[in-house]
């Protein structure tokens, strides 16, 4: 059996002893498995009703992202405390780690805690990312998109939407908005779709 650390590596082994709460193994050889993407994705995520964010951190991961940060927006129709937002983090994570074992990563992404919109544009510090927001008619397609040289941070909506406040906001934060066809996808339509064809264009789902 292969087994991994969500770190820096996997290695075969095989059981030696397995007991009711632990088990030992024998490591036998590291292994490089080549599934973690060389594009460096990064999905800002509006915060969801419902199994909809657990769709977007599994179908994430299993498209290669990095890091997921959720945010709570204008139009969003969760709310969370401090408590909750907390609880959520740990539950989101732990979608994300079951998902990258099945699909065979052995880096985990990291799931940020969640936080207002506004609160991230004021903490953001990756001022190298190529930054892209989805917006229905934005009047250029994803596809249209200059190759990045670095990180590719996508800011994805809520099922309301982003106000127009946020739009301008993001513009401000050096956002450009790219739409991703003639219809209107819900939220976790809309996260899967940019990050595969991201992943298409750029990282390692090319043709």
């Amino acid at each position: 059996m292969s087994v991994f650390n969500g770190d820096d590596g996997e290695w075969q082994t095989e059981l030696v002893r397995i007991g009711k709460n632990d088990a030992t193994l024998r490591v036998l050889k590291r292994l490089d498995p080549a599934t973690e993407s060389p594009l460096d994705l990064h999905l800002v995520q509006g915060i969801s009703r419902g199994e909809r964010m657990d769709i977007v951190m599994q179908k994430a991961t299993e498209l290669g992202v990095r890091r997921v940060t959720p945010v709570l927006a204008d139009h969003g129709m969760v709310r969370l405390t401090s408590e909750r937002a907390a609880k959520r983090q740990t539950h989101w994570q732990s979608v994300a780690n079951s998902a990258c074992e099945q699909c065979g990563r052995i880096r985990p992404p990291r799931v940020d805690r969640p936080l207002r919109l506004n609160d991230w544009f004021g903490e953001q510090r990756d001022y190298d990312a190529l930054r892209l927001i989805l917006k229905p008619e934005a009047g250029t397609p994803l596809a249209a998109t200059e190759a990045p040289t670095g990180t590719v941070c996508f800011l994805t909506g809520p099922e309301g939407g982003f106000s127009q406040r946020e739009y301008e906001d993001a513009a401000a934060a050096g956002f450009h908005a790219v739409e991703l066809g003639p219809r209107v996808l819900r939220t976790e339509t809309a996260a899967i779709t940019a990050l595969a064809l991201a992943q298409s264009l750029w990282g390692d789902l090319q043709a």
